[in-house]
């Protein structure tokens, strides 16, 4: 029999029809670094969306072929206000960062890494990935914990598993089928994070709070989430008072990303690698790390982006500024 004659056709939805509307966020490819450079597919931030609870940036990419490309290579660069989330599908990474960690982001192992004030961390490709595949997120920190000391933290979740389908939670608390999964590692606002996979025409309702808004981002495969079909790449946006997530494979095998969270109601700015609440904050954080790495002249006196060992690579320098004056991103009412 096939794959879809073999998988259940249905895994305990309690609602047979959708009752909430699908936005569909489409992705828009971004190259990182030169002529070379591998392709990443952003779905957030963008026009329609800025933030899906806290999280505010989301980067797909691969599955890569390293030998027609640089991979991941990211020389030192800074961020403030906000927290990383790395997640891999296929090869490994490794991360350093200026507040003394260092570590390999491996397939199925969650890396976050908490700016806070301020942090610089380097992402290469080890020597032996061939083919790179996965997800770079950001989380924007809220007033109360935006200005924190940086620190760093792994975790792999054991995945809940049933007929077709598995699930690992690497933030927050997810429900299904009656099993539960939270993720031990630090949050400042509530947030839930998974990988998903079905096999082709498994079907499975998640319990989520009503008080979130929910996205789901497609890595393989033609879900339909909620009644509402998404293709490759593609981000579903759901608001506040869903309470399940009812996802279902087609032909097809899949596998998404689920991100979720209770709405920020903090009005961030976001620009570069910085995430900040004012233009001029912006403006002296790009001044600083500029001082810092040796870029432009200025005061370096106060070290907010932290010390980075000599011999690795020239960090990279911010973008000039826009002429105009930076704004707010905005979400519409959800």
């Amino acid at each position: 029999m096939s794959n879809l004659e073999q998988a259940p056709a249905e895994i305990g939805c309690t609602n047979a029809e959708p009752t909430e509307q699908v936005q569909i966020l489409e992705p828009r490819p971004v190259p990182l670094g030169g002529p070379r450079a591998m392709t990443v597919y952003r779905t957030l931030p963008q026009k329609q969306r800025s933030l899906i609870g806290a999280w505010c940036f989301l980067d797909h990419y691969g599955p890569d072929d390293v030998s027609k490309s640089l991979g991941m290579a990211v020389p030192r660069h800074p961020h403030t206000g906000l927290q990383t989330v790395s997640w891999l599908f296929t090869g490994a990474i490794d991360h350093m960062d200026s507040a003394g960690f260092k570590a390999t982001v491996r397939p199925g192992e969650l890396n976050l890494m908490t700016a806070g004030y301020g942090i610089t961390h380097s992402e290469f490709s080890t020597k032996d990935t061939t083919v790179l595949h996965g997800a770079q997120l950001w989380v924007a920190l809220p007033e109360h914990a935006r200005n924190m000391e940086p620190t760093f933290e792994s975790y792999r979740p054991e995945p809940l598993t049933g007929p077709g389908w598995s699930l690992s939670v690497f933030l927050g608390t997810l429900r299904a089928e009656g099993q539960e999964s939270t993720s031990p590692v630090s949050v400042y606002t509530p947030l839930t994070g998974a990988e998903l996979t079905l096999q082709a025409g498994a079907s499975l309702c998640i319990e989520v709070p009503e008080g979130h808004e929910h996205g789901v981002m497609v890595d393989t495969g033609a879900p339909t989430v909620n009644g509402q079909e998404l293709g490759h790449r593609d981000l579903g946006y759901l608001g506040r008072g869903t309470g399940e997530l009812r996802i279902q494979a087609g032909q097809d095998p899949v596998r998404v990303i689920i991100i979720g969270g209770e709405p920020l109601n903090e009005q961030i700015l976001m620009w570069w690698n910085f995430v900040g609440r004012t233009h001029e904050e912006v403006v002296a954080f790009r001044q600083q790390y500029q001082a810092e790495i040796g870029a432009e002249p200025g005061d370096a006196s106060e070290d907010r982006f932290g010390p980075f060992p000599k011999d690795t690579p020239a960090a990279l320098p911010a973008p000039t500024l826009p002429t105009v004056r930076l704004r707010p991103r905005e979400n519409p009412p959800v």
